[in-house]
């Protein structure tokens, strides 16, 4: 018996005490999340003290902002970045696909009185319009159900980006202020993106139309005023009524990519000059546009010329992809073909991952060709930067983090003999 209580003594010590280590482990996670709490109760009565300044409503300071809560999905949404990088073709495959040409097309019939009057109004082709409703929330299936209050009041007190996404909150407290919008129908993205064309709370206060004359905006529910809205902010924004966003080309033979500086625009006539033409083999049109050289997978992927209209489709959303993505639905909508590239063969390029690029960038930041600060993203610093590498060592000058510049600048990096701190303890 004695022995038996001894025992069970022994047991509910080692549980015991693996509470304590269970405690001990998981204060650090409670002191920080005590401490986040605290953040963001402290963010709150500066937004407070924000709001009052500008002048909002004792609805705004005292009801608004008290019933905001922090969303931690979306920070996690916001520094999330996946391992690996899609390639150019997965991108677009996974986004222009044969359900987004065949309901964008019905769309395109179902609403052709409205598109009619758009384009008579605003200069915007109705193919775009559509374009951007099918990749932004196929069509108002994914609208987003998050509180946009609490997603864009997380992201405000969030340091990384805090004046943007206050600033923002700002705009959408000035549409609550106004009843343009209701406290109960603000649901939209992780970031504050709202309705069927996913509209930030500045565009909505700048560019809002009530395009079904129903006396108010609503951009979740109504359909034409989502697309009144979007053909009406395109147009502020620059769009050019008679042009096209660009258009896949042909680089001939030796191209020679050392008289071409990526992100940046050239006359057309000049890449005449150097042997581009249509994916047919036919010349260039003879046309006064500005255009730019974009070659997302590289030398081995298909070739694109970007016209004005892509920076007012970038505006829109700061992604080449994304943009390239707009454009090439779009043509799809109309009968016109895809990217031919892809449908004659597939590209060689593989996807790097986030960490190899960071490494590549701190390579050449190394050997002073100053890509910028190292963070995964092949953003025109890098490409800048590979190209300069790419010339220096005799490489296809594409800017492109290919398997040749991976390899070339490993071998560079190991020539480079380390220094070592001298040991020499004299006086």
């Amino acid at each position: 018996m004695h022995s038996s209580k001894q025992f069970f003594k022994q047991i509910l010590h080692f549980f015991n005490s693996r509470k304590l280590i269970i405690i001990c482990l998981f204060f650090p996670i409670l002191a920080n999340a005590t401490i986040a709490d605290q953040n963001f109760l402290q963010c709150k009565v500066n937004l407070v003290k924000r709001a009052a300044h500008t002048g909002f409503s004792s609805y705004i300071t005292q009801t608004v902002i008290n019933n905001i809560s922090p969303i931690e999905q979306v920070i996690t949404l916001d520094k999330k970045q996946q391992e690996f990088t899609q390639t150019f073709e997965q991108y677009i495959k996974a986004r222009v696909t044969v359900y987004h040409v065949r309901v964008g097309k019905e769309k395109l019939k179902q609403h052709k009185k409205l598109f009619d009057s758009l384009e008579k109004k605003y200069g915007i082709p109705r193919q775009y319009l559509v374009s951007f409703w099918g990749l932004e929330t196929v069509f108002g299936k994914h609208k987003g159900k998050l509180s946009v209050l609490d997603a864009l009041a997380t992201l405000a007190c969030d340091q990384r980006r805090s004046e943007f996404f206050t600033q923002e909150l700002l705009n959408l407290f000035t549409l609550i202020d106004t009843e343009q919008v209701s406290v109960e129908q603000l649901k939209g993205s992780w970031a504050g993106a709202m309705g069927h064309m996913q509209f930030m709370p500045s565009a909505l206060l700048k560019y809002a139309v009530d395009g079904d004359n129903d006396g108010k905006v609503d951009v979740w529910n109504s359909e034409v005023d989502a697309l009144t809205t979007a053909a009406n902010y395109l147009s502020k924004i620059g769009w050019q009524a008679k042009e096209r966003w660009g258009r896949e080309v042909k680089l001939p033979e030796n191209f020679a990519f050392n008289k071409v500086v990526f992100d940046q625009y050239y006359p057309l006539n000049y890449f005449q000059r150097l042997g581009v033409q249509k994916t047919n083999h036919q010349p260039l049109p003879v046309y006064d546009i500005q255009a730019e050289l974009y070659l997302p997978s590289g030398h081995q992927g298909p070739a694109f010329l970007l016209y004005p209209n892509f920076n007012v489709i970038m505006t829109w959303n700061l992604s080449k992809s994304y943009a390239l993505s707009v454009g090439i639905l779009a043509n799809k909508l109309v009968a016109a073909k895809g990217i031919e590239f892809f449908e004659k063969e597939q590209t060689k390029v593989k996807p790097y991952s986030i960490a190899e690029m960071k490494n590549l960038q701190s390579q050449l930041n190394s050997l002073a060709f100053e890509p910028g600060e190292p963070d995964g993203i092949w953003g025109p610093k890098s490409r800048h930067a590979i190209r300069l590498f790419q010339l220096q060592h005799q490489l296809i000058a594409d800017g492109y983090p290919n398997k040749e510049v991976f390899l070339t600048i490993k071998l560079v990096m190991s020539k480079i003999e380390p220094t070592t701190p001298s040991t020499n303890q004299e006086s």
